[in-house]
Parts: structure tokens; C-alpha cells; sequence
């Protein structure tokens, strides 16, 4: 017989019913959250909580040294602290901007930087650099104010402890330590190494942190350049020194050794600190030795002359009447700088006269005297390693005007670099052989280590027209238009230049704007050195090649002949000077 259910039984069973469902539900409905978290949202989750705990960096690598010929650190990195604000993703904009409000005073930002942060800081940026390579001090007061979300990362800062020692030829680099010019932009890919990474990590306080290295970066190559510290000082300082006493636009010097093509100096000013780059006027920026181009003048007559000799146009002997002082060319006069009277060929070359080196060009012809410039590689790059060089104009026969033949020969309707036209004279001083000139010596740690080497030597001229040539150039210091290059003790051979600047607002030259120029090589007999000198509209006293120019060689080459242990010799004979000597100022 079935015991009759309480009332009181019946609701108990009725709320364990409804509670073992409420249960069930429940149950069920952390199940299917957990079924969400784990699995259906596990990716978004999981990227969340990355994003709000770590953030990825890259850590520059150890930049390659640059070092000197005799080794000496012209380029290094350093330790330096760049300090950075990677913020929680749940810190509002306002928190935000106080805390780098508070970071200004002791890293000094200026206005524009702020604006640039607070604009990281609207578009919701997780790292933010608040300042690059900022020194060890200030990173130190950075740590000891405890600002949340702002942290010091150690990096490397490119130093040039020559500060600007040599500042074209080694260039400079960008904030993140790209190369930008000279030799760190042409190697920047040996240079630079590889970029490693790592996490930033923080706790749930969102202060504590640590780095964890996930990549670790790859140290560049080491270069070595054929650059001599101290020859590059000299340069510099002569250079400097003949810019800022003729009050010329600016100017450049090359000292090369030309058996090698080494290059043991290349000096500009204005100049720079590349600790300091970009610079701040852009007119110190240029290398103008390989970036500049200009007609090269009566330096150029060397080309002509070689043509002739060559090609046995004149002979040592020929005579040429220069007495006029002038020379009739499509309709319009060439004048000397004074009147010569009759003149041997060498003699032409020896005073310069635009008279008779004219009268040898017409003896040569377009079609030889076309191939002999190119021959001496006028009209493209030397090939020297660094960036942007350029290659100079040269026109084809086939593009010249009547008037063309006879501006060529003197060094007009062409234009060269500093570098081409030195490269030329070390022709002359190499017997006849060109040597490509370079800048690097060697890459040490790389795919490219080693000593790149020089292309074969290419036969410019035969051994006899350079013997032939070589006294005629020494003439030019000793008797000619480079008295003031001459150094009591030392034989030296060169050339003279002095260019009229084309004017475009008068469609011709102009009477007041030239560039002054001299190159050469000494000593004669065995030549350590050739060396360019160029000032662009020297104003002060004159602007003869031969005035301004040539002292500026004469004292780059007898202080670098001496650090080299190439002293002075007695004088078997006192060079004989003459009145045409004392009138100086020729081209």
C-alpha cells in the first residue's frame, strides 16, 4: 500500500528539481564559456594578452669600425641609452600623456618632439621613442623617477672620436645607424651586421619588466681605408687655411699615391662633424671631389699634349708663334694671359699659352684628340669606392661645333671631377700606366674580407711619351706658371689651371668668376705622392692657379713627404730664375 506524499514532501522534491536544474544550467554555461575561451576565442585571447604583457623590439647590431691605414679608429659605436614608452594598451590616452609629461623635464624634449609623441600616444602606438642615444646620465634620473611604461633600452651610438677628421670620405649615419654617404652608405650593407629582436615583458603591475632575447643580432664587418690620418689632417688644415685667406666658395684637395691608386687624402671645406649629421648648412655636405664637376682649364693641356707626342703630331723641337697674344676661333678671339712671342712645344705647355696649345690641338685633330681624352677615362667614373661619383661630360665628334676642336684642347666644353683630372697626371706620373684609384684597403670579417685589390693597369701612353712629358711638367714648376709650388730640396712636376666659370645668365663666360686649380707629383724621379688642389672663386687677392692653388700643394706635399720619411735633398744647382718668373699670376 502507497504511504500518501506530504505536501511539504511534494514542494522539497519540486525545489531540488528546480535547483539540480539551475545547476545543470549553470554548469552548462561555464562549460560552453570555457568552450569559448579555450577554443573558440584561444587565438584573439591569447593575442590580447600578449599585446597587453610584451612588446617586440629590434636590437641594432655592433656597427663594423672604420679604421685608417695604420690603424687608427676613425669610425666606432658605443654603448648610449635610447629611452621609450611602451604603455598598456588599457592606460587611457589622459594617464598616458602625464606620465611622458613627466619624463619631459628630464630629457629635455623639445615642442616638436612632444607633438610627435602625443600624436603616438592618439593613434594608440605601444612603443613609442621618447629619445634616440640619449647619454648614460639621463638615462639614470630616467630610472630613479620609477615612470611607469617608460624604460631605457641599451643601444649603440656611431662616434668619429676624429671628430670631423675625414668627414666625406667616411660620410655619416641615420638615427638608426643606416649609412647615408661616403664610405658608411657604400659598405653599409658589410657594415651594419644583422638586426636581432627581443620581448619586452611585463608583470601584472605593468613596472616590472624584462628584456628576453629572441634573436641575438650579428656584428658587422671591419673596414680599413687607405685614408692616412695624418696626411688627411694636413690636407685639411691647408685647405681650410687657403679657402677662408682667398675667401673662395669652397674647396678640395686629393692626395693619392699613384703607383697603387691609393687615396691617402680627400679633404672639402666647407666640412663637417658626422657626430653631428646631417649637418646643418648643406653646402658642407658635398664630397666635391667626386661630386663636383667643373671645366678643368689649362690642367687639361697635359691630355693635349699627350695626344701630340703620341701621335707624334709635333715634335720637342716645333716652334709655335704665340706673339699676337691671341688666336682667331669660330669668329670670336682666345687670348693668352700674356704675350709669349715664339714658343718650342715644350714652352707652350711650360707657360701655358692658350695660343699655342690651340695651334698643337689643330696639329692632332678631333678624331685623336677624341680618343686620347678618353683614354685618360674623361667622361666616366673613376670607379672609386664611394657613393654617388660622378662621370663627368664629354660630347662625341660627331656633337662638336667648329669651335670645338680648339676649346678642348685648353680644358673647355668638358667637364671632370678633381679626382678624374688626378688621375689623369698620375698617368704621367706611372709611366703611362692609369691605376683606378680607391678609397678601402681592406674588409676584414665579411664574405668580402680581404684586400679588394686594383683592376688591371691599363697602358695609357707608351713609357716614352710620359719620359717625355715629365720634364716639360717640371719646367712648369721650376720656370713656369707653378713657381709657387717649388720646394727647396724636393723635384716635383705639375700643371697649372685657371677656368673661366660659365655664366648662364649671359650666355658665356664670365670675367670675374673662376676656379683656381693645380695638380702634380713629386718626387719626380720615383713619385710617392700626386696631388689636386681646387678653390672655386678665390676673391681676395687673385685667382691664378698658379698664385692660389699652387702654395696650397706645395705645403700639403712637403709636410706629407717628411711624415713619410722623404726628406729635402741638397741642391746640385739652384734653379735658375728668371724675370718672367717674378710676374707670376699665370694660369
Amino acid at each position: 500500500m502507497n504511504t500518501p506524499i506530504e505536501p511539504h514532501q511534494r514542494k522539497l522534491r519540486r525545489r531540488t528539481k528546480i535547483l539540480a536544474a539551475l545547476l545543470l544550467v549553470w554548469v552548462l554555461a561555464i562549460v560552453a564559456r570555457l568552450l569559448q575561451l579555450q577554443v573558440l576565442d584561444h587565438s584573439r585571447l591569447g593575442a590580447l594578452v600578449a599585446e597587453q604583457n610584451q612588446a617586440r623590439i629590434n636590437i641594432l647590431p655592433d656597427r663594423g669600425v672604420i679604421y685608417d691605414r695604420r690603424g687608427h679608429i676613425l669610425a666606432q659605436s658605443i654603448p648610449a641609452a635610447s629611452v621609450f614608452f611602451s604603455p598598456a594598451s588599457t592606460d587611457p590616452p589622459e594617464a598616458q600623456l602625464k606620465t611622458v609629461e613627466a619624463a619631459q623635464p628630464v630629457l629635455g624634449l623639445a615642442p616638436p618632439e612632444l607633438e610627435k609623441i602625443r600624436a603616438a600616444i592618439g593613434k594608440r602606438s605601444r612603443f613609442i621613442w621618447l629619445k634616440r642615444k640619449a647619454d648614460p646620465e639621463t638615462a639614470g634620473r630616467l630610472k630613479a623617477a620609477g615612470l611607469n611604461g617608460v624604460f631605457a633600452q641599451e643601444e649603440k651610438k656611431r662616434f668619429y672620436p676624429q671628430a670631423g677628421l675625414a668627414a666625406h670620405v667616411l660620410g655619416g649615419v641615420s638615427l638608426d645607424d643606416a649609412g647615408q654617404c661616403g664610405v658608411e652608405l657604400r659598405y653599409d650593407s658589410v657594415l651594419r651586421g644583422k638586426v636581432g629582436s627581443a620581448l619586452i615583458l611585463r608583470d601584472a603591475r605593468k613596472k616590472e619588466y624584462h628584456f628576453e632575447v629572441v634573436e641575438e643580432p650579428q656584428r658587422g664587418a671591419d673596414i680599413v681605408l687607405t685614408i692616412d690620418q695624418t696626411i688627411q689632417y694636413v690636407a685639411q688644415r691647408e685647405l681650410e687655411k687657403a679657402v677662408r685667406e682667398n675667401e673662395a666658395d669652397w674647396g678640395t684637395a686629393i692626395v693619392m699615391h699613384p703607383g697603387s691608386g691609393e687615396i691617402l687624402a680627400m679633404a672639402n671645406w666647407p666640412a663637417y662633424d658626422p657626430n653631428h649629421y646631417p649637418p646643418d648648412s648643406a653646402e658642407a655636405e658635398p664630397n666635391r671631389g667626386i661630386h663636383h664637376l667643373f671645366e678643368p682649364g689649362s690642367m687639361f693641356k697635359i691630355v693635349t699634349a699627350s695626344a701630340a707626342l703620341e701621335n707624334n703630331r709635333v715634335t720637342l723641337d716645333e716652334v709655335f708663334d704665340c706673339s699676337r697674344g691671341s688666336i682667331e676661333t669660330a669668329g670670336s678671339a682666345i687670348r693668352d694671359h700674356e704675350t709669349l712671342g715664339i714658343l718650342t712645344f715644350p714652352d707652350v705647355i711650360v707657360h701655358s699659352s692658350n695660343v699655342g696649345t690651340i695651334q698643337v690641338g689643330r696639329k692632332i685633330g678631333s678624331d685623336l684628340l677624341y680618343r686620347m681624352i678618353k683614354a685618360f677615362r674623361f667622361g666616366e667614373k673613376t670607379g672609386v669606392d664611394l657613393p654617388a661619383e660622378a662621370s663627368g661630360t664629354l660630347r662625341a665628334p660627331a656633337r662638336w661645333t667648329n669651335r670645338s676642336l680648339d676649346s678642348l684642347s685648353i680644358g673647355y666644353e668638358v667637364s671632370a671631377t678633381a679626382l678624374q683630372v688626378l688621375q689623369a697626371m698620375s698617368v704621367i706620373a706611372n709611366r703611362g700606366l692609369l691605376v683606378p684609384p680607391r678609397i678601402v684597403k681592406a674588409v676584414r670579417g665579411s664574405a668580402l674580407s680581404g684586400d679588394p685589390g686594383t683592376a688591371g693597369y691599363e697602358r695609357v701612353i707608351t713609357d716614352a711619351t710620359a719620359r717625355e712629358l715629365i720634364p716639360i711638367l717640371e719646367r712648369v714648376v721650376l720656370e713656369g706658371t707653378g713657381t709657387a709650388a717649388l720646394a727647396k730640396g724636393y723635384t716635383m712636376a705639375g700643371k697649372t689651371g685657371t677656368t673661366q666659370k660659365y655664366d648662364p645668365a649671359i650666355h658665356g663666360y664670365s670675367a670675374s668668376r673662376h676656379i683656381a686649380s693645380f695638380v702634380g707629383f713629386v718626387p719626380v724621379e720615383n713619385p710617392l705622392l700626386s696631388i689636386i688642389v681646387v678653390l672655386d672663386e678665390p676673391k681676395k687677392y687673385t685667382y691664378y692657379g698658379g698664385q692660389v692653388a699652387a702654395p696650397v700643394f706645395r705645403e700639403i706635399a712637403v709636410r706629407a713627404l717628411r711624415y713619410l720619411h722623404a726628406y729635402p735633398q741638397p741642391e746640385s744647382k739652384p734653379p735658375v730664375v728668371t724675370a718672367r718668373l717674378m710676374k707670376g699670376g699665370r694660369p
